[in-house]
């Protein structure tokens, strides 16, 4: 893919990519307040901080229609009202604390599926919403998810966890979320 630094290969890209992720997660953790608001804005801001100093794209909405596995993702002609519809029905619903571990999670597991089942972004879609996901646990005073436990057989229970997303059924991605939720 072009880049701003003109890197050739996968793996000079990959670790830029890396670095940029890591970077951004550490700024908006060093910022976090009780405060903070997650809204498109900030998913936006996640994505040019990580993304910015080598796509062009970083930050801004996709342009072209993608899939994976032969999953379509949000068309993108509609892309701009389908996450507008995301913001409203979802993000400006969330609270500022919460009452229990499990209403945390059952919200990271909504917010999560839906932003990958929309997939905003050209490329970095699933390591924005890792870190919005880390994010949030953060601001209640917990740990970041433990996503580096995922081995094979729990990225399938992923990969359905997102499918059954699409379909407002977020039982799946729930129980993948609370198996990755710290102690």
């Amino acid at each position: 893919m072009p880049n701003l630094l003109g890197l050739k290969t996968r793996e000079e890209i990959a670790l830029s990519e890396f670095e940029g992720f890591l970077k951004a997660e550490i700024i908006l953790t060093e910022a976090l307040t009780k405060r903070t608001r997650f809204n498109i804005a900030y998913i936006l801001k996640i994505h040019r901080l990580a993304l910015g100093h080598l796509y062009a794209f970083a930050g801004k909405y996709r342009d072209v229609n993608i899939s994976k596995g032969g999953f379509p993702f949000a068309a993108s002609r509609f892309l701009y009202q389908t996450v507008q519809e995301f913001e409203e029905e979802v993000l400006v619903k969330l609270p500022n604390k919460y009452e229990s571990k499990k209403s945390l999670i059952h919200d990271i597991a909504v917010v999560h599926g839906e932003l990958l089942v929309i997939h905003p972004f050209r490329e970095g879609n699933g390591r924005t919403a890792r870190i919005l996901a880390n994010l949030m646990s953060r601001k209640q005073g917990y740990e970041a998810l433990e996503f580096g436990r995922v081995g094979e057989k729990k990225f399938e229970l992923y990969v359905a966890a997102v499918q059954k997303s699409a379909e407002k059924d977020y039982r799946k991605m729930i129980a993948f979320i609370s198996s990755i939720f710290p102690m």
